[in-house]
């Protein structure tokens, strides 16, 4: 896994135990009694409050009647916890609803992004990243340095030597939306047309004039990693939601899915955006 984070480990490994009771139909008591493991216990292995011990998932999945390779493939994750989260250095600028967000990029292997309003942060310079958050009102003054610091990390996400496959779908209001200048937003251009040059990235704008899709709620991520099930994550102005249950997900999917037939091709996106390039 490119990234270390032990609480987003154990926060997909939770998500993983509570799905696959859901699925046996068991209660946590019923659980409790089939293995000796405390109700308690069991309900902060599935919040992912404390660290999953592979004995007690084994002994948990077995009750489930869960497949062996999946009982080893939960097990081997439970052995990956790692003592250092990969950004402690931001924690205090980072809100703790996103610290889980970012924490779970770390480990997905590939990540859909529909974003209607401001281009993807993973996408953003460091210029219109920091023309954001002082337009934000959310991050104080004294931390917008930090915080500015802290989405470029994140962002390292797609060149580092096992980069992430991002696929993003931008809506046309976001590359048209004026923040700050116009060589900051010249320079964003630029970077997007970059990146999209890039085998992980995929980028396709979505235009009013493509027609009606089914992502009317708004921006919305689905993250894939290689040893869990997908998630789906939908941002609030203060919060999140994470959406666990795979038949929601499957949903999420399905309007992604939607949007990449709606959506310009990738590569008439690109030549969109050397439109815009060249009209600013």
């Amino acid at each position: 896994m490119a990234r270390s984070d032990p609480s987003a480990l154990r926060w997909l490994i939770g998500a993983e135990l509570a799905n696959y009771r859901k699925e046996s139909g068991l209660s946590l008591s019923e659980v409790s009694a089939a293995t000796g493991i405390g109700r308690a216990k069991l309900s902060h292995m599935e919040t992912g409050r404390y660290q999953q011990y592979p004995d007690d998932i084994a002994a948990v999945l077995k009750v489930y009647g869960v497949a062996q390779r999946d009982i080893d493939r939960l097990t081997s994750l439970a052995g990956r916890a790692d003592s250092k989260t990969w950004w402690a250095p931001w924690a205090h600028v980072v809100p703790d609803w996103f610290k889980t967000f970012v924490g779970l990029e770390g480990l997905a292997e590939s990540e859909f992004a529909y974003e209607p309003i401001v281009v993807p942060g993973l996408l953003q310079t460091e210029a219109y990243a920091q023309e954001l958050t002082r337009a934000s009102g959310f991050v104080r003054p004294d931390h917008h340095e930090r915080f500015v610091s802290f989405r470029l990390a994140r962002a390292r996400r797609l060149t580092e030597e096992e980069p992430l496959r991002l696929h993003a779908v931008i809506g046309e209001a976001a590359l048209r939306l004026h923040v700050g200048t116009p060589e900051i937003r010249r320079a964003q251009y630029e970077h997007l047309l970059d990146l999209a040059d890039r085998p992980n990235v995929t980028v396709q704008v979505l235009r009013p004039e493509n027609g009606p899709h089914t992502a009317v709620t708004g921006k919305f991520t689905i993250m894939d990693f290689v040893d869990v099930r997908s998630i789906a994550y939908v941002e609030l102005l203060d919060g999140a939601v994470y959406v666990q249950d795979p038949d929601d997900v499957r949903t999420y999917k399905m309007a992604a899915e939607n949007l990449q037939q709606v959506a310009l091709e990738p590569d008439e996106s690109v030549a969109f955006i050397k439109s815009l390039l060249s009209a600013n």
